[in-house]
């Protein structure tokens, strides 16, 4: 793992790199500018990447990996932590193997760190439009995806799977019947939205907490500036001679989370994994802690408000 990154947090048996590289785009962008991302961010010293099929990165993130190699930024491919996930069309026990074949084709990789269940339901075909039809969104069959995810493990084309958008109800009814239980958990977490309870269950069950929307999605559909532009959160920062997002990072980091912060920006990019030579005061923590909690990213903002979809952002 590069030097700048500096810091690791366990996760059922691996390391993960405690700050990761987003790479969903909203607007989406080319898969060269996020190749160039990724290779920059390699540069700085990231070596954990967030992708997904969803998010039409899995290729240039591979391809900026294997370049990386080429040029000596990285020894090898196990220096790098990457993740990708299982999209909702493909949520079915006899295409779990199908899919993640397909993830590792375009990522140019024999396996991934981490395999998400991407959300807790199935879609029937692609989407094409938002909202979604209702008559698309059906719910999932967990016994048999989750099947096919730790067929995914025991064959050795990811080290570890896990979930993502899962509430302490539905971790609930995945551990009462899995063979091997989810290492990781990706939800959005936040200062502005910090999920006490689930943080709490989560620990208590060894699953660990990848925090998304670590910084509010700014600029996309879903984000906005509650965070980057909280008088809170600034005040401690103008005082520690950090950034707003630097302070908000750190915070998500004194949680036990990592996390994956989206910016292709260079500049910021450095800024974000430079979080671990100093901490947080407990006065500044309870500030953070008082800020009034509200959710940012909801599925039926892209779904639709349909009852499956609401159903799920009423538990997460």
């Amino acid at each position: 793992m590069g030097a700048t990154t500096g810091f690791t947090l366990s996760c059922a048996g691996q390391t993960i790199p405690a700050v990761g590289l987003g790479t969903v785009s909203d607007p989406r962008v080319d898969a060269e500018t996020t190749r160039v991302a990724v290779l920059e961010a390699i540069k700085a010293g990231y070596r954990h990447f967030d992708s997904a099929f969803v998010y039409g990165s899995e290729k240039p993130v591979g391809e900026a990996i294997a370049e990386a190699l080429r040029l000596g930024l990285a020894k090898s491919r196990d220096e790098f932590f990457i993740t990708t996930k299982l999209w909702c069309t493909f949520a079915e026990g006899d295409q779990v193997i199908t899919a993640i074949k397909m993830s590792l084709k375009n990522l140019q990789m024999d396996y991934v760190d981490m395999y998400l269940v991407h959300l807790p339901l199935r879609l029937t075909q692609q989407m094409t439009k938002s909202p979604v039809p209702r008559e698309h969104i059906m719910p999932i069959d967990l016994k048999s995806v989750w099947a096919g995810m730790e067929e995914c493990q025991n064959l050795g084309l990811t080290k570890g799977i896990g979930v993502s958008n899962f509430s302490c109800k539905r971790l609930e009814d995945l551990i009462s019947f899995c063979k091997i239980p989810p290492a990781i958990n990706q939800v959005e977490l936040n200062p502005f939205w910090r999920q006490k309870e689930l943080m709490e269950f989560c620990k208590a069950k060894g699953i660990h907490i990848t925090a998304y929307s670590p910084l509010g999605a700014h600029g996309t559909k879903w984000g906005d500036n509650r965070i980057l532009g909280c008088n809170v959160i600034e005040e401690i920062a103008k005082a520690r001679g950090k950034t707003t997002a630097q302070v908000s990072l750190r915070w998500v980091y004194e949680q036990g989370a990592s996390m994956v912060p989206k910016s292709f920006n260079k500049e910021r990019m450095r800024q974000n994994i430079d979080i671990f030579d100093w901490s947080l005061t407990e006065e500044e923590i309870n500030k953070i802690n008082q800020l009034p909690q509200r959710k940012g990213s909801t599925l039926a903002s892209t779904f639709g408000p349909h009852d499956l979809v609401l159903e799920i952002d009423a538990d997460i």
